[in-house]
């Protein structure tokens, strides 16, 4: 699969790698409308303005919420493993670990709508990863 979707708007990266793992290998034929609506579903209590807590991600897709541990997500891996990125104070943007080249994570990127390595990311410090039971 090459063509891969982008999120709907500035606060659905979680919901949009939730809806990807979910759909595996795609199409999503209806992609905006199935993120919005998961948004709702994993926010019932936080407010959506803030993203996606880890904990609401690992309760939909199974799991359990780690710090980053590179050798831990490629051991999961063929699973997808969503991660959080940000900066050096808080997590800002989920991504959705898929595969490893050389021992590098590669991500579906939401807000880019592509596969990339993890490094090569805005977000220079990972911070969770939701691994798979």
């Amino acid at each position: 699969m090459t063509d891969w979707p982008r999120q709907p708007d500035s606060r659905t990266c979680g919901p949009s790698c939730v809806v990807v793992a979910e759909g595996l290998p795609g199409p999503w034929p209806h992609f905006d409308t199935e993120v919005l609506a998961m948004h709702r579903r994993l926010n019932r209590w936080w407010p959506r303005a803030l993203g996606t807590t880890p904990w609401a991600i690992s309760r939909r897709l199974g799991g359990r919420v780690r710090r980053y541990r590179r050798a831990e997500v490629l051991a999961a891996l063929p699973r997808p493993v969503p991660v959080y990125l940000g900066g050096r104070w808080l997590p800002r943007h989920v991504v959705l670990v898929l595969d490893s080249r050389a021992g590098e994570p590669i991500a579906y990127d939401p807000a880019r709508g592509m596969l990339a390595p993890l490094s090569a990311s805005r977000w220079r410090h990972p911070w969770f990863a939701v691994l798979p039971d």
